[in-house]
């Protein structure tokens, strides 16, 4: 838990200079892997992949869902269920930095522009790695309870 806890303050960190960088810099772009990967600062109103949601709706939805997430990371600690919470604090973290962004900026300040795809940011890289990560997680417990139809209890479900 050391070494996580040293890498998402160095995560958070960094995607908050980054950010800051961007936002100082707005002129500034750079490839970073050729065309495909470059450093360009954009404003980013909406929520995932530009869907047309914003505004204080979206910041009260926002703070509702990570407060859900904090207390899915507390069940989590008291039901003993550690592995799940590295990808929630991931979650939790980078959409808490996003959600900085939208109250002060009005926007998410993205910099990272994959070509043919969208501009993101490193938040938005931990929230969807913790998104996954969680996927596989939940999958792979799935996988250890076999599914009867005769019995629903045996059925996948998250351990209680």
């Amino acid at each position: 838990m050391v070494i996580f806890t040293i890498g998402a303050i160095f995560f958070v960190g960094l995607d908050c200079f980054l950010k800051a960088f961007a936002f100082n810099n707005s002129d500034y772009k750079l490839n970073l892997i050729g065309e495909i990967l470059k450093f360009n600062y954009k404003e980013n109103y909406y929520i995932a992949f530009s869907l047309p949601l914003s505004g204080s709706f979206l910041i009260v939805l926002i703070v509702l869902i990570i407060l859900g997430l904090i207390f899915f990371y507390l069940y989590c600690i008291n039901r003993k269920r550690y592995n799940n919470l590295i990808p929630l604090a991931l979650i939790i973290l980078g959409a808490s930095s996003n959600l900085y962004d939208r109250v002060r900026y009005g926007f998410v300040i993205d910099y990272l522009d994959l070509k043919y795809f969208t501009v993101f940011n490193l938040s938005d890289a931990m929230i969807v790695i913790g998104m996954l990560l969680l996927l596989i997680i939940t999958n792979r417990a799935c996988r250890q309870i076999p599914y009867s139809a005769t019995n629903p209890n045996k059925s996948c479900k998250f351990r209680h």
